[in-house]
């Protein structure tokens, strides 16, 4: 055995195996360069003009998509400090469900400004209170760029609505914003309850069906079920409904039973009281007023036998989120097992009709009276990937709709707010003294980054727009922005280019306690990974 070296310091107190990185060129610099890295990916695809990124994930699914939260939760991202902005993105998405992309990139963007910080000299703990003090400015500042008026608007006006909307929709989907924000207004208008504050975001749906193009997509009050009818009648008008979770079908009994049969008239009877059974079931149902029956599992032969000779529409719909939702619509209380169903329990639709659309044939229910609480976007396009990115444009629309039921104030978009912010906060940091300045300087500078990157991804020359853009605020426009299409500087509410306020207030938010986060490690502690099989996470449940 040759001469061991015995471990000192920190390698004799941890488990053999560990990496230990501290200081700040590991540790810090480490951590920033893997979130630019991460805000790099996702910068490219800010904006309307962004490009599309392609993810294929572990489980070979294709994603082409622009959209920021699809694409850092498709990339498993491994790095811990690049985990923390990838988290700052999932709580933009869920609070308000746009502005990720902003989130990510402009973390990224304030960590390279404090890398270059730490270069000069400055201490991560200087850098940190200067980058909380810029962000205590910047909302105040952002307060004060709200357009006058917006705080009051009517959520059931569609004009109001897709004014707000739409630059949330147009990043996602240059050039189809306008059909598409007028799909989802309608769709969300249908469903707002009384009081907006309770609007909820599951009900509007999406079904997408192949075929066609956007132009033939639909609304529809209700629901779209992508299953054919299980019998023969294929159409209801004004029927009641019984709902049934769990399944139409002769149950067998709890207990483990043995018959004892002698003879063969035994047998026949034995057979024709099962048979009775269910007919008296079902009879029941009908019965009851009861015209279509929708079943949460299986039916059963006999079943749908007497279901049709008893002229009851069968549906079956085996996703339980589906059946809720079902039991939304139509009003109607799901019941355990086949019974005949109280009065109070049944539902109530318009019509349920099974239809063919591009190939598909679909069960559409349709409630047009009553509050009905689901409406269902008919997407149509020519390939997945593009109805799973429209999918993903509705989604932030109806996102935005929520966002705007709470609070309806609107900030200039196209990057006006960003640029009037910066020049601001510049001013701002003249104001202070000592090592702050920097920092808030530095942060002031990173709002740059928006309209640079909207006229990169649009092919502007993003120096000469910013020193326009400058030179506008300064003159106290306050709300000229770019204008992506003539690549010009223009004044937004001609454009109609608005964001929401709380959008931008979370985004702005979230990126500066990600960043502050990073900045605030000093040492990396790793220990050995365990060791064993590699457990491969549970396969994707269902959407909802």
């Amino acid at each position: 055995m040759g001469f061991s070296m015995q471990p000192y310091g920190i390698q004799s107190m941890l488990k053999e195996g560990h990496k230990h990185l501290s200081g700040l060129d590991e540790a810090v610099l480490k951590n920033i360069d893997a979130c630019k890295q991460l805000s790099t990916i996702t910068r490219t695809s800010l904006g309307p003009n962004g490009m599309n990124k392609m993810v294929i994930n572990h489980l070979d699914k294709l994603f082409v998509t622009n959209d920021a939260a699809t694409i850092v939760n498709e990339l498993e991202v491994q790095h811990p400090a690049a985990k923390i902005l990838v988290l700052a993105g999932k709580a933009q998405q869920e609070e308000i469900g746009d502005g990720a992309n902003l989130t990510i990139s402009f973390a990224g963007e304030i960590l390279q400004g404090a890398e270059e910080l730490i270069r000069m000299g400055l201490h991560p703990s200087e850098i940190i209170s200067g980058y909380t003090k810029a962000i205590n400015e910047t909302v105040k500042i952002l307060e004060e760029l709200v357009e006058e008026g917006s705080e009051n608007m009517d959520v059931r006006n569609k004009e109001q609505v897709i004014y707000r909307m739409k630059a949330s929709v147009a990043s996602k989907q240059f050039g189809l914003e306008d059909i598409l924000c007028s799909l989802i207004a309608d769709a969300c208008i249908q469903v707002c309850p009384k009081n907006p504050a309770n609007f909820n975001v599951d009900n509007v749906r999406v079904a997408k069906l192949l075929g066609g193009s956007l132009h033939n997509s639909t609304i529809v009050r209700g629901m779209v079920l992508k299953t054919d009818a299980v019998g023969s009648i294929k159409k209801m008008e004004k029927a009641k409904v019984a709902v049934f979770a769990g399944g139409v079908d002769t149950s067998a009994t709890e207990t483990k039973g043995t018959v004892l049969i002698h003879n063969a008239e035994q047998l026949e009877n034995y057979a024709k009281t099962e048979e009775a059974k269910v007919e008296a079931l079902i009879k029941a149902v009908a019965d009851s007023g009861a015209k279509v029956i929708v079943s949460g599992a299986a039916v059963g032969e006999m079943a749908l036998h007497f279901c049709e000779r008893y002229k009851l529409m069968v549906l079956k719909i085996s996703s339980k989120f589906e059946l809720r939702r079902f039991c939304r619509t139509t009003g109607a209380v799901a019941m355990l097992k086949l019974c005949s169903p109280n009065p109070d329990d049944l539902g109530y639709v318009d019509s349920v009709s099974v239809e063919e659309i591009g190939g598909a044939r679909v069960t559409i229910v349709r409630n047009e009276e009553g509050g009905n609480s689901v409406s269902t976007v008919v997407l149509r396009g020519s390939t997945d990937s593009i109805l799973d990115d429209l999918e993903r444009a509705v989604d932030d629309g109806v996102n935005t709709y929520k966002a705007m039921c709470r609070d309806s104030r609107i900030v200039p978009g196209a990057a006006a707010t960003e640029i009037e912010l910066a020049r601001r906060l510049k001013e701002f940091s003249f104001k202070e003294t000592g090592l702050d300045q920097y920092a808030i300087a530095k942060f002031a500078e990173s709002f740059e980054m928006i309209p640079k990157t909207l006229a990169e991804n649009a092919g502007l020359n993003a120096m000469e727009i910013i020193s326009s853009l400058y030179a506008e605020h300064a003159s106290g426009n306050t709300k000229v922005g770019i204008d992506l299409e003539e690549g010009v500087c223009k004044d937004v509410s001609a454009t109609v280019v608005w964001d929401l306020y709380v959008t931008k207030f979370f985004a702005l938010k979230y990126a500066a306690d990600a960043a502050c986060t990073v900045l605030r490690v000093d040492q990396i502690i790793m220990s050995k990974p365990a060791g064993g099989p590699r457990r491969d996470q549970p396969a994707g449940m269902d959407e909802d």
